[in-house]
Order: C-alpha cells, then sequence, then structure tokens
C-alpha cells in the first residue's frame, strides 16, 4: 500500500490530468500578440476617446458655437454617461476609458450650454424648449426603466420564454449596460447618417477624426473584451462608416477641392 506522502502526491499529479480529460484535452493557451490583447486596442480606443474629448475643448476655445449639433451633443453626452460606467465593468477594466468619458461629458456640457446661448441670442427659444422637453421625458424614460428594470428582468427570466428568456438573462443583455452603452453609439451613427449632406463648414474635422478613430478601434476591442459584445462591434463598423464619410467630405472640401 502506498504510504499517506505517496498518496496524496498521486492526488495531486492525477487530478489535472482527470480535468483534461474530461474537458475533452488540454485547455488551449490564450492567443499572444497585440491583434489578440484587449489592453491594446482598449488602450487605443481610450486614446480616440480622449480625442473627442479634446475635440469638444478645442472647438469650445477656437470655434464658434454656430457649428455645434445639438442633436450630435446630447447623444455625446448620453452616449459618454453609458461607455464611462461600461468601462468600469467591463472585463478588463479599463479605467483610462471610463476617465475619458467623465472628462468627455463635462467637455459636452459646455458646448450644449454654448450652443443653447446662441441659441437663444439669435431668437430661436422655441426649438431650445423643443429640445428641453425631449430631454425631460427620455432621462424621465430612462429613470423609470433603470428602476423597474431588475422587476422586469425577473419576470422574463422566471417566464421560461426560451429564446427571450435567455436574451433577457444574458450577461450583455437588455438589462444590463454591455447592451445599452453600444444602443447609444447606434445615436451616434444615426446622428451621422441624417446628417450626411451636412454642409461641410458646419463639420468638425476634429470631432469626426476621433469618431472614425473610434469606430475602427472598437470594432475589433468589442471582440475581445468579457463579455464579448457583437452589438459594440456592429455599431462601431456603422460608426467607422458614417464618420469618415463626414471627415472625407471634410477633408475634401477643405484640402483636395479648389477653391472657388
Amino acid at each position: 500500500m502506498m504510504s499517506g506522502r505517496a498518496l496524496a502526491l498521486w492526488r495531486q499529479l492525477a487530478q489535472p490530468v482527470g480535468r483534461r480529460l474530461c474537458s475533452g484535452g488540454a485547455a488551449k493557451e490564450p492567443a499572444k500578440g497585440w491583434w489578440h490583447s484587449a489592453q491594446f486596442w482598449g488602450g487605443l480606443g481610450a486614446a480616440a476617446g480622449w480625442g473627442m474629448t479634446g475635440s469638444a475643448i478645442y472647438d469650445a476655445n477656437l470655434k464658434g458655437p454656430e457649428i455645434i449639433s445639438l442633436n450630435m451633443t446630447s447623444v455625446m453626452l448620453v452616449y459618454s454617461s453609458l461607455f464611462a460606467r461600461w468601462a468600469w465593468v467591463v472585463q478588463p477594466r479599463n479605467l483610462a476609458l471610463c476617465a475619458c468619458h467623465v472628462s468627455n461629458v463635462v467637455a459636452q456640457s459646455n458646448q450644449m450650454r454654448r450652443a443653447i446661448q446662441h441659441k437663444l441670442s439669435q431668437g430661436q427659444e422655441k426649438e431650445v424648449q423643443d429640445m428641453g422637453q425631449k430631454a425631460a421625458v427620455g432621462a424621465a424614460t430612462m429613470g423609470a426603466l433603470m428602476l423597474g428594470g431588475p422587476t422586469i428582468q425577473g419576470a422574463i427570466v422566471g417566464a421560461n420564454l426560451g429564446p427571450v428568456s435567455a436574451f433577457a438573462g444574458a450577461a450583455a443583455g437588455p438589462f444590463t449596460v454591455h447592451f445599452w452603452a453600444p444602443m447609444s453609439k447606434w445615436l451616434i451613427s444615426g446622428a451621422s447618417f441624417l446628417d450626411l449632406n451636412r454642409p461641410t463648414e458646419l463639420v468638425s474635422i476634429t470631432q469626426y477624426s476621433a469618431l472614425t478613430l473610434t469606430g475602427l478601434f472598437f470594432s475589433r476591442y468589442a471582440m475581445l473584451v468579457n463579455p464579448i459584445n457583437y452589438m459594440l462591434c456592429s455599431v462601431n463598423i456603422a460608426l467607422f462608416g458614417s464618420s469618415s464619410w463626414h471627415l472625407g467630405r471634410k477633408i475634401n472640401a477643405d484640402y483636395i477641392s479648389p477653391k472657388k
């Protein structure tokens, strides 16, 4: 018979082998290199995010308020608020991205203030009032959903509705910031698509450069985080397309086409 020490050693050696047999073979080593690095792509995404914050600060100091789009600025406020939370809870946590979005909320709030003051000075009180009413309705709706979300989610998951219940209870499902942060980015893409014919003199080259790079970097980053976020990947492909369209028009108008 084995001694007590030999038996303990045998068990230590046998346990990893048993786990490998039950799992169907040896676990694969995670792929290495920059292409598979969440930290690398997350760092690039954070740098592009700081570009958006820097764009708002740059425009606030060197550009007039007439170029500010109330629709885009409102969307950016919602977007950065949600992504600040997402960057905090996603794995691996992205503190640089979180900080840049908190800063962007502050910068975009200042841009919104400048735009509203400009509209009021131009006698456009009705447009400002309409925007304020929409913002109030949106904030009230979001607050109600946040308060009632856990109860609604529990009811749907407990009802055993098959794919519907599975989707409601998913790690990146509709009751998590992993779902709503990318959805807010769809608003940015939508705003860009709605403004495809926006006069180029009203297009901010710094803002759309940052948005184009954000779409490029996050398309890859979304596939490397935990949980994997296909919604985030798809919206960034769309964002890259719409923002690069505006950026290309701006560069063509300002630097390529002959001045008339």
